[in-house]
This record gives structure tokens, sequence and C-alpha cells, in this order.
């Protein structure tokens, strides 16, 4: 959305300007009418703004690129747009014309400003009120922020405009365009006394009728008048001094500004100094943990196969003495004659309260360890 002055028409492509909506009489009758159907409230006066105006485009190459169909497709939604927009609704748009004929399409768009709030009793209604619609100080971006939202989200590839095309000007630059150190110099040379005006009586012996004609027709006249001067001075000097205690004030901020992004520049090489640090740091801890990582495993490991083979070699010593130790008891009941091997085994083990059989007797002892504890 932007201002649009081109005045370029082209007769020969004013047929191909078409409405949106028309109105059916006058705006001021169309008005009346909407405010009475619809009992709009708010004070209307005679310097009350109680109709708006939106031109909506594009540049030329956008309308080229997308074609005739789409174009129209373009401004339809740019309609839509404009009806839901702070739920203005349609009813409060008086006309919306699409003018074809000039360098760039555009439409022009008129409607009420009306806002939907409520009145004293908690009632709801629609009041006109210009000054309420655009009563926030950012609500043109806003309302660019919100038509670019919405065209792009129904299919057209719109490049967001600019809200301000203001450049920023360094102290220097502005106190050249304001005439800032003249205008400071012009300030201490002014001397704002308003001057003695002389009195009739001054002028010697004079006719009491000559007296007052001389004292109304031209000193008081010019009293008035050095008066009025004198006001004005003081005005022209109040706004001047505002002027220069505007640009110190402005130079004290510019140079706290530049003080601050210098600290601020200062601070962001020390934050990525102490990230490049900390990032150093962490990378050499994780190397670390891992070397000790590493190490650990690696006696965890060793210990473990250690443990292994003692355990491989325990168990063959085990396994051997098991075969010796029957070989033995076979030797025994053959070299002193005994009948048989199971009895001499069973009547050591009841004797001794001992197993030939490793893992019984650990059976054994567990359990008459865990009698006496329960004893």
């Amino acid at each position: 959305m932007k201002d649009y002055s081109n005045k370029n028409i082209d007769i020969t492509k004013s047929y191909l300007n078409y409405s949106i909506k028309s109105p059916q009489y006058s705006y001021v009758k169309e008005f009346a009418i909407i405010k009475e159907k619809y009992n709009l409230k708010g004070q209307i006066k005679t310097v009350s703004n109680i109709v708006c105006e939106y031109i909506i485009t594009s540049d030329k190459e956008f309308f080229e690129s997308i074609g005739e169909k789409e174009t129209k497709r373009y401004f339809e939604t740019a309609y839509k747009f404009v009806c839901e927009y702070k739920n203005l609704g349609e009813q409060y748009i008086l006309s919306a014309n699409v003018h074809m004929d000039e360098n760039t399409p555009h439409l022009h768009l008129v409607f009420i400003p009306v806002v939907h709030t409520t009145d004293k009793k908690g009632n709801a209604i629609d009041k006109v009120a210009c000054s309420e619609f655009w009563k926030e100080k950012d609500s043109y971006i806003k309302l660019q922020n919100a038509f670019y939202s919405y065209i792009t989200q129904n299919g057209f590839n719109l490049e967001r405009g600019k809200s301000s095309s203001k450049e920023h000007l360094s102290m220097k630059d502005y106190k050249e365009i304001t005439n800032y150190e003249k205008t400071k110099k012009t300030l201490e040379d002014i001397k704002i006394e308003l001057p003695n005006v002389p009195d009739i009586k001054n002028f010697g012996k004079l006719t009491v009728k000559r007296d007052e004609k001389i004292q109304k027709e031209i000193i008081e006249p010019k009293d008035q008048l050095i008066k009025q001067l004198y006001i004005d001075n003081k005005k022209l000097h109040r706004e001047l001094e505002k002027q220069v205690n505007l640009i110190d004030k402005a130079e004290k901020f510019e140079n706290e500004k530049q003080t601050i992004l210098q600290e601020q520049s200062n601070l962001k090489q020390k934050y990525i100094k102490l990230e490049k640090n900390y990032n150093k740091q962490t990378q050499q801890l994780e190397n670390n943990y891992n070397i000790k990582v590493k190490e650990l495993e690696q006696n965890f490991n060793r210990k473990y196969n250690n443990l292994l083979k003692e355990n491989i070699y325990l168990n063959k010593i085990i396994n051997k003495f098991m075969e010796t130790f029957e070989k033995f008891i076979n030797w025994i009941c053959k070299k002193f004659a005994i009948n048989e091997e199971d009895n001499l085994i069973r009547d050591f083990q009841k004797e001794t309260n001992t197993f030939i059989n490793p893992e019984k007797q650990i059976e054994y002892e567990l359990e008459k360890e865990t009698d006496e504890l329960s004893l």
C-alpha cells in the first residue's frame, strides 16, 4: 500500500477500469444512510474525518508478471483484506474502483473508519472514530505488515514495501542542515528587551485634543506593535532555544550511543574470545575424558583377561585334583581290600562332615552359617 500520484491516463485503456463496489448515491448521502442503518455512534463535527482512503497497488513489473487474471484476483484479495482488517466489515466500504488506464494498475478504496467497541454501560456499539482507528503510533506499519502477510498467504509473491524512505543523518550533517552554529550565535546575540515608548507628555506643551489624537493614532498603535513584536521575538527565541537544546541533547545522545556501541563491540569481542576459550577447554576436557575412559577400559579388559586365565587354570587344577582323588580312593579300596568305594566315601563324609564334592561342601557350609545366624 502506498500513495499514488500518477496522472498519466491512457484513455484507450479506460474501458478496462471496473468497480468492485460502487455507491448508489453521493458519499455524503451514502454515509448518512449507513449511519442510520447501522446506528453508528460517535460525535461528528465539521472537522471530523468520516471517510478514509486506501490506494492499493504494486510495481508495474509485478502486474506484468502475474497477468490479467491474477491481477484481478489480486485486487479482489486486497478488497477482502480491507473488509477483514480490524473487523471493519464490508458494509462500511463506500466504494472500491480499480484503475487500469494509468501507468500502474491500482485500487482506490474509500471506507468509513468504524471501530467496534462498547458504550459506558458495556453495550456493544459501532462508532465512527478515525483517530481511534489509527490511534497506534505504528498503525501504518502494522497495516503494511498485515497486508503483506495476507496477500502472500493467498499466493502472491509480493515484495515487502519499505515503511519509510528517511535516511539516518549524522550529527554533523544535521547541524549543517539546521544551521546550528549560526542559530546558536544568533541566540547569544539576541537581546529581548522591550524598548521604551515615548509618552506624549515628553513632546512639550500641546493642546489637549492634539495630545489625545497623537496618543491614540500614533503612540498607542506603535506601542501595541512593539509589544506584539516583543511577544513574537520571545516566541522565536524560545523556538530557537528549543532547537539548539534539542541538537545539544541529540549530540549528547549520539556520543552516548557511540560509547555504548563501542562497549558493545568490546563486549562482543570478549564474548568471542571467551567462547573460543570455552570451546577449546571443552574440547580438551572431552579429549582427556576419552583418553581416561580408554585407559580404564584397557585396564579393565586386562584385569578381566587375567582373571579369566586364572579361573581357567584353577578349574583345570580342581578337575585334575578330583580326577586324582577318585584314583586315590580306588587305589585305597584295592590296597586295603575295601569292598565298595561308595561305602568308604559315605563313612568319610558322615564322620568328618565333609563332602568329597567341593560344590556340595560349599553349599553345606553356607546352609550351616545361615542356620547359625537364624539362631
